[in-house]
């Protein structure tokens, strides 16, 4: 029997890291040991008030029903007070926030609510590779806009302004930007929203990041005077609380779209399991020195990772935010998958080629902070192993020969 795929997925392939995971596994299999600096999977536990209000809520009889499509009260309360408490959003908690099951579904979600045949989609070069899968599976027109080093990793909006932008209506934006670590002040921001009203344009911005070594306070796109009527945001309990597999997101904006959203969402999923959602209000209660104590984690780690990328000759960029370290590929490699195949082959180590992420990532190398230091130790070690290696190699051919 044949049956045919779809021709929604002709562009789209396996995700990146769905392959790369599986690789690295048949390598670890037949005992290569690698050290996988490659995806942001936080390696660290919850806060214990977390795991100790999943277990309690597991532990009740009636907890394990299919729940609310919209998620309890409890956690759109909890939502809307950390949105309140952090960044200066009053939202409503009843109307204005749709919890979800992570925000990488919402932004399936989203794209399916507002997106079809003849609509063209902005994102990000470089930038996540699922918002281009979005965009293909829905059917719209993919259009990137440019970040370089050059504007700051910065869309350069007046240049896009002077582009036909008819078809266009939704940009997806992500700041802290992944992969580049760049965040974004409220000038910037404020452009954004100007933008998107003028050119009648749906504003989605992904904002997972902003909790992790941002020495400056966290922002939302929501705090922008006007930006509820142009943009939504995708916010995430993943990367600032540890919580990567537990699926913990939401949604959040202005009611009428958030209530469109939902018509698609209810026919794709059943409510987030019970005691999930306690976890996260107890997780969202949590206070600054929560926050304190992983970037401490995080800022060891840092060092470690930003030594390793200045053994194989890349210059990180200081003052990223994030799970991530993005630095440029030293001029002896052609792009960072010709990097990131030889550290992989030589010292066992696997870093993420900027590529993955839009030709505008071609010449970078992104490596992850999550890792234990131990771990981190041992692949600095191993790569300053193989440059020393290298570098004998180069020594010994440069010898003159004796007959």
């Amino acid at each position: 029997m044949n049956v045919s795929i779809a021709s929604r997925l002709a562009h789209t392939g396996e995700y990146y890291f769905s392959r790369k995971l599986r690789e690295l596994a048949a390598l670890n299999a037949a005992g290569a040991n690698i050290i996988s600096l490659g995806i942001g999977s936080p390696d660290l536990p919850p806060h214990p008030s977390v795991t100790a209000a999943l277990a309690a809520t597991a532990a009740l009889p009636n907890a394990h029903g299919y729940q609310s499509y919209q998620g309890t009260p409890a956690l759109r309360g909890a939502l809307a007070e950390f949105y309140q408490r952090h960044y200066g959003v009053a939202l409503d908690p009843a109307t204005e926030i749709l919890p979800l099951l992570g925000s990488k579904e919402g932004l399936m979600h989203i794209g399916m609510t507002f997106l079809e045949a003849g609509d063209a989609m902005l994102i990000p070069n470089p930038g996540y590779p699922t918002y281009q899968a979005v965009a293909e599976i829905c059917g719209a027109e993919v259009r990137t806009y440019d970040l370089t080093a050059a504007t700051g990793w910065l869309p350069d909006l007046g240049a896009l302004a002077a582009t036909d932008l008819s078809r266009v209506k939704m940009m997806l934006v992500n700041y802290p930007h992944m992969p580049t670590g760049t965040p974004a002040g409220r000038p910037f921001l404020a452009e954004l929203v100007g933008f998107a009203r003028a050119h009648n344009i749906l504003l989605v911005h992904d904002n997972p990041y902003g909790f992790v070594l941002n020495e400056t306070p966290p922002t939302s796109l929501l705090s922008v005077p006007g930006a509820k009527d142009v943009a939504l945001e995708l916010t995430s309990l993943s990367k600032s609380h540890n919580l990567a597999g537990w699926r913990v997101g939401a949604l959040v904006g202005r009611a009428d779209l958030l209530a469109a959203v939902l018509r698609f969402k209810s026919n794709m999923d059943s409510g987030m399991f019970l005691p999930v959602q306690q976890a996260a209000v107890a997780a969202l209660a949590l206070g600054d020195d929560w926050f304190q104590e992983l970037n401490a984690t995080y800022r060891a780690r840092r060092t470690l990772v930003v030594e390793l990328l200045q053994a194989l000759g890349c210059a990180p960029a200081p003052g990223q935010v994030g799970l991530f370290i993005w630095a440029p590929v030293p001029p002896q490699y052609a792009d960072g998958y010709a990097l990131s195949d030889a550290v992989l082959a030589e010292a066992r180590v696997f870093l993420t080629p900027g590529g993955i992420f839009g030709s505008n990532g071609l010449g970078y190398i992104r490596a992850s902070l999550c890792q234990p230091e131990a771990l981190l130790r041992e692949a600095l070690a191993r790569v300053v192993a193989m440059q020393v290696g290298r570098r004998m190699e180069s020594e010994e051919a440069a010898l003159p020969l004796v007959s």
